[in-house]
């Protein structure tokens, strides 16, 4: 979320509106970012008359640090926790279902956690919890229904990260004591998995945060979009 966005006035009357013709993803969306802003002592009347408050109630255990929240997400993706389909007809390809549509938030809502964390330290820990929700958007390209349904094409592209902010604070993590010819390799993966179409900017990125040793190694990657590479 943009600074300009944070203080931007908003007319009530028409964000009622435009919450009206909202698809289900982008309302989840919103309620995502709604819990976080909300302070907690009002999140009872946000959902009150909405949902059980009885079922609510804070338990005693700690809470998950970011990579386990991570982790958990991870592991209940590949177990298809998320995975739900429905017929698909020539009126309802473009449609995602509830599932689907939970699976784009909630990676949305951990990796612009990630992203935020970059900035304060523990980058190995946060290095590890890119890389499985990397190793989720992976497992799309290779095999959608794997991991939720898709009635049309599939695949990480649908998800709509913002690859200029993941992959700036990736590489930052990712240039926290690791070898030179390992940070390279990993740029390089990252760059072609997800946003060689964007090659040299991310290169660039990648060489502000680098070691003088990392940055050598960096030399020996392509510079251009590789032919046939997947574009955004």
């Amino acid at each position: 979320m943009t600074s300009t966005a944070m203080g931007q006035r908003v007319d009530i009357e028409k964000l009622r509106a435009a919450l009206r013709h909202m698809s289900r993803g982008n309302l989840l969306s919103i309620a995502s970012r709604a819990i976080e802003l909300v302070p907690r002592a009002r999140l009872g009347s946000l959902v009150a008359g909405i949902v059980r408050l009885d079922l609510l109630s804070e338990g005693t255990r700690d809470a998950a640090s970011l990579l386990d929240e991570v982790r958990t997400f991870h592991d209940a993706c590949l177990r298809g926790d998320d995975f739900e389909s429905f017929d698909v007809n020539s009126k309802n390809y473009m449609d995602t279902s509830k599932g689907t549509d939970a699976f784009i938030v909630e990676f949305g809502r951990l990796i612009e956690k990630c992203i935020r964390a970059s900035a304060k330290g523990r980058l190995s820990t946060l290095r590890e919890a890119f890389e499985l929700l990397f190793a989720l958007l992976r497992r799309l390209d290779r095999d959608p229904d794997s991991v939720v349904f898709f009635a049309d094409e599939g695949g990480s592209w649908q998800v709509g990260v913002d690859w200029r902010a993941a992959l700036a604070a990736y590489f930052r993590c990712l240039a926290d004591g690791t070898p030179a010819e390992h940070f390279a390799h990993q740029v390089d993966r990252a760059i072609a998995d997800f946003a060689d179409y964007d090659r040299p900017k991310h290169l660039g990125t990648a060489r502000r945060v680098a070691s003088a040793e990392q940055r050598v190694a960096l030399r020996s990657l392509p510079a251009r979009e590789r032919h046939g590479s997947r574009r955004a």
